[in-house]
């Protein structure tokens, strides 16, 4: 069965994280995804363990659980771009790839003549991505970014936090995966443009603009409203009751979005005035009085357990939820029942498991079977395709050039 991207080819140059995503989202949509990776050392990520993968007998190898999260049906050819032989490699791919994903420094592709200006002259189709902390353009184009100090500098760890403490950063590098997913979005956008001109184009995508961008609500709040954002902890600046509160036995997500939900919630509580007060009977008085009906309704919760609401405000149409650790979360029936947790097999180890893809397309499903790859184990293959003989390839090994 064919996927949305059968018959693409990407060249993935990226490394760590954003680019990495954007490689294994389009691998996961049919793409023929090459990940260029350097000589005996590879991605960073495959080093950032504990955890790693147990092949088999249940002994440790080398392949990272961070790796393997984001790097899921690609091939891997070690190269060494620093050379003129490597070079030749790249610009033998770029001739007949799609799309490239580098995230080098701003410039730091140029001096090898891989940059977009050079390599769009080999291949005019070439949608070229570059993901940097703070894009190409601006008076921070040349300076490094990474996803904590940029959920700090764009405003995402001034919201982040409980009202009385510091800032705190989110507990998965979002801001990467943003980054990554509106990069996958604007390559899609960039090859189906290209349907029309014949031509690629130069995707210029930052970090800092993508954290900006998912500031979403809060940032219009402040652009709209002159409104500055704080930490509010669970809490939604716009709408309440919408946070976490403690039961008898754990917590529970109360999320109520409107005045029936707000009645409905009232009702079971044994307090159905509550929703006919002037003070709460609407959400802009609710969020006016926030801090008094978050009291009584912090009182509310806690007279029953975490059970009790779930089933209750469930069966009234009441939006709540559990505060699931990760274990849970894995083993919850609707994510069972979705296919968001799957098995590949590896080089390694036959039942390696690993998130599935939450895209779920009815005619041209996405494809997961591929494992992440071992360090250099498509590159005699990606070579031959390429043309490179058996005592060309032996050469370019024996100089180091590839593993």
């Amino acid at each position: 069965m064919s996927s949305p991207l059968s018959g693409y080819k990407v060249l993935d140059m990226s490394r760590v994280l954003a680019g990495p995503w954007a490689g294994q989202t389009l691998a996961d949509l049919g793409a023929d995804v090459i990940k260029v990776e350097r000589p005996g050392e590879g991605d960073d990520t495959r080093k950032w363990g504990p955890p790693f993968l147990a092949d088999n007998e249940g002994n440790p190898t080398s392949e990272s659980a961070y790796y393997l999260c984001t790097n899921r049906g690609k091939r891997s050819l070690t190269l060494d771009i620093t050379s003129p032989e490597g070079q030749a490699v790249i610009k033998k791919l770029v001739a007949e790839s799609d799309v490239l994903l580098e995230n080098y420094k701003v410039g730091g592709l140029k001096k090898y003549g891989l940059d977009y200006a050079s390599l769009s002259a080999i291949n005019p189709r070439l949608v070229y991505c570059s993901i940097t902390g703070f894009g190409h353009t601006g008076p921070y184009q040349k300076r490094a970014g990474y996803d904590f100090m940029i959920q700090g500098m764009g405003g995402l760890m001034s919201i982040t936090g409980e009202p009385e403490g510091g800032p705190l950063k989110v507990g998965v590098a979002v801001t990467d995966i943003f980054t990554g997913l509106y990069a996958t979005i604007a390559i899609q956008g960039a090859l189906l443009e290209r349907q029309r001109s014949g031509l690629g184009q130069h995707i210029d995508m930052a970090l800092l603009d993508s954290q900006v961008a998912m500031l979403a609500n809060q940032a219009s709040n402040y652009l709209v409203g002159d409104i500055v954002p704080g930490r509010l902890g669970n809490a939604h600046p716009n709408i309440v009751p919408y946070q976490a509160f403690a039961t008898s036995d754990g917590f529970i997500i109360l999320a109520v979005g409107n005045n029936k939900q707000f009645a409905s919630f009232c009702e079971l509580a044994g307090r159905p005035e509550l929703a006919e007060q002037a003070e709460y009977a609407t959400n802009q008085a609710r969020v006016h009085n926030r801090e008094a009906l978050c009291a009584q309704v912090t009182a509310l919760v806690a007279q029953h357990s975490e059970s009790y609401w779930l089933e209750e405000l469930t069966a009234r149409g009441v939006p709540c939820g559990p505060v699931n650790s990760i274990d849970k979360v894995m083993a919850d029936p609707q994510v069972l029942a979705r296919d968001m947790r799957t098995r590949v097999k590896h080089p390694y180890n036959d039942s390696l498991e690993l998130v599935g893809s939450p895209m779920k397309l009815s005619r041209t499903p996405v494809t997961t079977e591929q494992p992440p790859p071992l360090l250099g184990e498509h590159s005699e293959e990606i070579l031959a395709e390429l043309g490179y003989s058996e005592a060309e390839i032996g050469e370019l090994r024996a100089k180091g050039l590839v593993d």
